[in-house]
């Protein structure tokens, strides 16, 4: 079965060709599609069994990141968005996509789709641009259809200047955890929480990626189509054999439509 992926692009995104690689590694097929084709109908979300939204600064983070292009998805496709949610296809949203998923109201989705978001990304704690790898911890017995079977110390690049996951409530950080909705943490390098430099941006529990009830939804601020082979890893000189761990998230993708 030929797996289609929509990987959508605005002015400011940077990261399409990258993750439009990660999903072809996977054996899918990709096509970059600018907001406006969608916009206009010359093309269809229907069309696809996968959304991905890439990195980037879209509309140059004006207003905050990933603001705008929210807007767009949740006023301009919104029917769109919600048929392709309820036909059980898959969203990724990487860094800049996963500002634009919390801030549609897309994610977690605790209260309906492109709802008041009930989430945010904000400004990092350190009030730098961080742009360095880091430890993630693959929270043990998450719903996230991506990161099943996926090792639970992980190692990818971030490179964002709002980061900071922080959820309305405590209502909503409990719905989080009891739903197993908390997919990926930043930790240190023995896997246990940690402040900075480990956690690069104040994020509320350390939280670096979350789903929505399904687990077919997932953002998360780290990049994996950033280490798709060993050569990309900042130690791959050091060591004899590196798993390019942000491989699997597009493979679990990919191999998940296939067989549903």
């Amino acid at each position: 079965m030929l797996v289609k992926v929509a990987i959508l692009f605005a002015a400011g995104t940077n990261c399409d060709s990258e993750t439009a690689y990660a999903f072809e590694l996977a054996g899918a097929k990709t096509d970059l599609i600018h907001i406006n084709e969608l916009k206009t109908k010359r093309k269809s979300l229907a069309d696809y069994a996968i959304l991905a939204i890439p990195g980037g600064f879209t509309y140059g983070d004006y207003i905050a990141a990933g603001k705008i292009l929210a807007t767009e998805l949740k006023f301009s496709l919104k029917e769109d968005i919600m048929r392709f949610i309820t036909d059980g296809k898959l969203i990724i949203g990487i860094c800049n996509g996963f500002q634009v998923l919390v801030k549609a109201g897309i994610l977690p989705g605790n209260n309906g789709y492109l709802s008041d978001p009930t989430a945010t990304l904000d400004a990092n704690d350190s009030n730098r641009y961080e742009d360095r790898w880091v430890y993630l911890k693959n929270i043990k017995g998450n719903r996230c259809i991506f990161t099943k079977g996926i090792e639970e110390l992980l190692y990818f690049p971030v490179a964002h200047a709002e980061g900071k996951f922080i959820p309305k409530d405590e209502t909503t950080l409990r719905q989080l955890k009891r739903n197993g909705q908390i997919v990926l943490c930043y930790v240190d390098e023995k896997g246990r929480k940690a402040g900075y430099p480990y956690n690069p941006n104040g994020s509320i529990e350390n939280i670096a990626g979350i789903c929505d009830l399904t687990g077919r939804v997932f953002g998360l601020m780290p990049h994996p189509e950033r280490f798709l082979h060993q050569q990309l890893h900042p130690h791959w000189h050091r060591k004899s054999k590196i798993n390019p761990q942000g491989q699997l998230i597009f493979k679990n993708a990919v191999s998940y439509v296939q067989r549903n």
